[in-house]
């Protein structure tokens, strides 16, 4: 276990945060910083064919040590940390057998994690959580991801007694900011299918997500002294409080659960002549999350009739779309995960991710993609943690998917 440790340690201190707000691949240069660690670890633990591409996207080849044919399969995690907090400067802490109680992350800033609040951590008493010091995230999205894929080659190449066919790894870059599979190359992958691990808790394994788009919203307003403003003044803020206000109140992240689909405000900004609002629009039915974009241009056309026709502009974009479509055809992908974990004593999750991973899009790409576990816990924030006992779960998971896609071709 503590070579998953050493390992994940090392990938997590490096930052790799993307920016949301840059077309470039990758968004941010300091993902570069990580992929030139990750080259020379594939290279090191013995991977073949090991590339990087002038966008940041790594692939690498463990061959095949069977004379008989097997298909191809894939696993991928991606490099980046999210935009919505720091992942400069992390610095973890380990709690050796935990004992379920509240975990002080920083005495200075009284920041505690506390299962009283977060139940998940219940579920590992007397394991070894690693957390952040309470000013970042850790990173475990998806760092642990990369270090479970890296130390199930590692185990693998080690122990070739254990049989499977030609595996292909790819690591991608800006995940988080809704690109990381926009210019991965399939093709050049060569896989039939592949696994992203890029879950939570153990036992996770999801061919489900959202489908998704981005709504930002811009309201034009006209500025007056405010002493002689009558009948002239248009303040876009309380315009923009309007069309907030005219969405379904529940239908927002924190009400709703399972399939149950949002608008979820992620960002406002605004003065007396201009504000904009930065919406996420999620659901997992496609009919409803086709109904949800035709609300918000509803709302802005009623707010223009009583405005006047150019006060609040739209536009929306298409993230990503539900993988259950892609996969369905091709279950047996998903059964032999499902396998894998019950082998291993793990009760496997079947659930729809309320979220996407860069296997939504890759299946849409002809890359059936489910995702499995990779073990962290309150991902994007200051709470973080990861279970090292998960990771050594996740990559014991990916060495059974292995053997077990050789044992079915004998």
């Amino acid at each position: 276990m503590q070579q998953i440790i050493d390992r994940f340690v090392k990938y997590i201190t490096i930052d790799t945060q993307s920016d949301e707000t840059n077309p470039a691949f990758p968004s941010t240069e300091k993902q570069w910083d990580l992929a030139k660690v990750l080259i020379e670890d594939l290279k090191e633990i013995g991977m073949e064919d090991v590339t990087i591409d002038d966008n940041c996207y790594i692939m690498a080849t463990l061959p095949s040590n069977v004379d008989f044919e097997v298909p191809t399969i894939g696993f991928i995690a991606h490099i980046d940390t999210s935009p919505d907090y720091s992942g400069t400067n992390v610095k973890p802490q380990f709690h050796p057998n935990y004992n379920g109680e509240d975990i002080v992350l920083n005495k200075e800033e009284n920041i505690v994690l506390s299962p009283s609040y977060f139940e998940d951590l219940l579920l590992y008493k007397g394991q070894t959580l690693i957390t952040t010091d309470g000013t970042t995230l850790l990173g475990a999205d998806d760092k642990a991801g990369i270090t479970e894929i890296m130390e199930a080659m590692d185990y693998l190449i080690k122990h070739p007694e254990i049989k499977h066919g030609k595996i292909r790894v790819g690591f991608t870059p800006d995940e988080e900011v809704g690109k990381g599979a926009h210019m991965f190359d399939v093709d050049k992958f060569g896989a039939e299918w592949a696994y992203t691990m890029d879950g939570s808790q153990v036992g996770e394994l999801e061919y489900e997500n959202f489908n998704a788009a981005g709504a930002k919203i811009t309201i034009n307003g006209k500025i007056v002294h405010p002493g002689y403003a009558k009948g002239k003044m248009i303040n876009s803020m309380l315009i923009a409080s309007e069309f907030i206000a005219a969405l379904p109140k529940n239908e927002i992240p924190q009400e709703t659960e399972g399939y149950e689909g949002f608008f979820h405000l992620h960002t406002m900004k605004g003065e007396v002549e201009k504000s904009e609002l930065y919406y996420i629009i999620r659901d997992h039915d496609m009919k409803l999350f086709q109904g949800r974009k035709v609300l918000v241009e509803e709302v802005v056309a009623e707010l223009n009739t009583k405005y006047g026709e150019g006060t609040v502009e739209v536009e929306i974009k298409d993230q990503y779309f539900n993988m259950r479509e892609k996969v369905e055809p091709v279950m047996h992908i998903v059964d032999i995960a499902e396998e894998a974990m019950k082998q291993l004593n793990i009760k496997p999750l079947i659930k729809a991710i309320r979220g996407g991973t860069d296997g939504s899009q890759l299946s849409y790409k002809g890359l059936p993609c489910p995702n499995i576990f990779a073990g962290g816990h309150n991902f994007h924030g200051r709470y973080e943690y990861v279970p090292a006992e998960s990771m050594e779960l996740a990559r014991d998971v990916i060495v059974k998917i292995a053997s077990l896609t050789a044992e079915k071709q004998k």
